[in-house]
């Protein structure tokens, strides 16, 4: 198909540095697709809050994302925005705020992601009504589910329709709740909706044990991995770090070395859009060959890193094979 404007800028333009990086990984993100390789996408950071279901969305739609992997935050934060964005509040002089105004944000229930303020009552309290109906229904069926399908299930259900304040098509968890895509979500436990759910067991509501747990989560990721490799293997593109990606990039090493299958094929290609700094320790910012060490990518993996924003440079590759 034929690219569109934003395509063709990028392409004019971006032919130096992690400009370059941009190109060379969006192009071979394509070849992947064009090959018959199936693709897992890992959110970390804010993405949703940074409204990255405007070309997420898209690519879900489009089935060039076939998995992904993101933190119970972004899990949350796109419904956050996809029912309360009217009352989100946005500061550009973040910097500046003194300790009395950033005070003054927390009296009045707004929560500062950056530049960008969640509105408590509507988005966070609203949802956590919603979200007991669903966990108390599942105990009384006797009946347990990964954080994602009580998003889905309460997505699906159109309960929530009359209460959305964006476009529909913008919210990249409903693209992949009406998808029936797969979604890990490592570490639920480190988010708003976690803690909700964390207070009314120890109130005695329902028990954990109605949320089945971030193993159960892997133990599901490796046969969604041995279902959909073939001898071909699956893609990972990571965005930013953290256990987003840190988590679903270690089954294929598990597979291997912990369940003696040798006949399962590595990630076959890896890019990582990061900030991190290597030379700290992190391994949010190893470069990719590091991961060569550890069973997780080949000598052949194509292996990209860009250096940059996410939020800039994540829209751009989506329009890129999305032919924007």
């Amino acid at each position: 198909m034929k690219k569109g404007p934003v395509s063709n800028y990028i392409l004019h333009h971006y032919k130096h540095f992690n400009a370059a990086a941009l190109i060379d990984a969006a192009q071979a993100y394509e070849e992947q697709l064009n090959n018959g390789h199936k693709m897992m996408i890992t959110l970390a950071g804010a993405m949703s809050t940074a409204e990255l279901g405007k070309s997420l969305a898209e690519m879900i739609r489009q089935d060039k994302v076939h998995i992904i992997s993101c933190t119970g935050a972004n899990l949350e934060e796109d419904v956050f925005n996809l029912v309360a964005h009217n009352h989100y509040k946005r500061i550009p002089n973040y910097r500046d705020l003194s300790p009395e105004q950033e005070q003054d944000l927390l009296d009045h229930h707004f929560n500062r992601v950056t530049d960008t303020c969640i509105p408590e009552e509507e988005a966070m309290r609203r949802m956590e009504k919603v979200l007991v109906n669903g966990w108390t229904n599942a105990h009384k069926a006797g009946k347990r589910y990964f954080p994602h399908e009580f998003f889905y299930q309460i997505l699906l259900s159109g309960e929530l329709e009359k209460e959305y304040q964006i476009d529909p098509k913008d919210s990249w968890l409903l693209a992949a709740a009406q998808k029936n895509i797969p979604i890990i979500v490592p570490g639920w436990e480190d988010s708003t909706c976690a803690n909700f759910f964390a207070s009314h067991c120890i109130e005695g509501l329902f028990p954990p044990s109605i949320l089945k747990t971030g193993i159960e989560y892997m133990m599901f990721l490796a046969s969604w991995y041995e279902e959909n490799a073939g001898e071909i293997g699956v893609g990972f593109f990571q965005i930013g770090g953290g256990i987003a990606g840190d988590f679903p990039i270690c089954v294929v090493p598990m597979l291997h070395q912990d369940l003696q299958k040798d006949d399962v094929p590595m990630w076959s290609y890896f890019c990582q859009i990061s900030d991190s700094t290597t030379s700290y320790g992190s391994y949010s910012g190893a470069v990719p060959n590091e991961k060569i060490t550890w069973g997780k990518l080949s000598i052949e993996t194509p292996k990209f890193i860009i250096e940059s924003d996410a939020t800039i440079v994540a829209p751009l590759i989506f329009a890129y094979l999305l032919d924007w």
